[in-house]
């Protein structure tokens, strides 16, 4: 089985996909990492240097090769969901479950807010004011993408082994 995680920056996919895999006792991949590893190189240099779309390129091309690798859980990058074939890619990939990890955005700009300057679509970012308005842009821009996972979760209020838990009831 391959158990995808998507959502928002910031909502957890990473946190609760060591968890999961822990427990499951699946290998866990977080496709930002992996990515990083693959190109000897931040997400935010790749970003700085090659730009968005040579990061996307690779990021369709990355997500490709961990899909085809089993029992494991995949953390995707927020975006990974919404460009090219990547949304097609998970919903037919053969035996694989897509979990979105779905946020409030008052949860996200708390969340998110003292790592700006980690995040490169973020980093331009320094007012609360700015950090709502842009993550309620992009939400309302990626949900389409995001509620096509097979089983979506409310991670709002809840802790990471709380998480897990209804995943796994969920799941199996």
């Amino acid at each position: 089985m391959v158990i995808i995680l998507m959502g928002y920056m910031g909502s957890g996919k990473s946190t609760v996909g060591k968890n999961l895999s822990n427990l499951l006792g699946f290998d866990f991949i977080d496709l930002d990492a992996y990515i990083e590893q693959k190109e000897n190189q931040a997400i935010a240099d790749i970003f700085k240097s090659r730009g968005e779309i040579y990061f996307r390129k690779k990021e369709s091309f990355y997500l490709n090769e961990v899909l085809e690798k089993r029992n494991v859980v995949i953390a995707l990058g927020g975006g990974t969901p919404c460009y090219g074939t990547n949304m097609p890619h998970i919903l037919t990939n053969e035996n694989s479950k897509s979990i979105y990890l779905k946020l409030s955005i008052s949860n996200l700009v708390a969340r998110l807010n003292n790592e700006t300057s980690k995040r490169p679509l973020i980093s331009h970012l320094s007012t609360d004011d700015e950090l709502v308005e842009f993550i309620g842009k992009h939400l309302f821009e990626r949900s389409p993408f995001y509620n096509q996972a097979d089983l979506t979760i409310s991670a709002d209020s809840k802790t990471v082994d709380e998480l897990t838990e209804e995943i796994v009831s969920k799941l199996f």
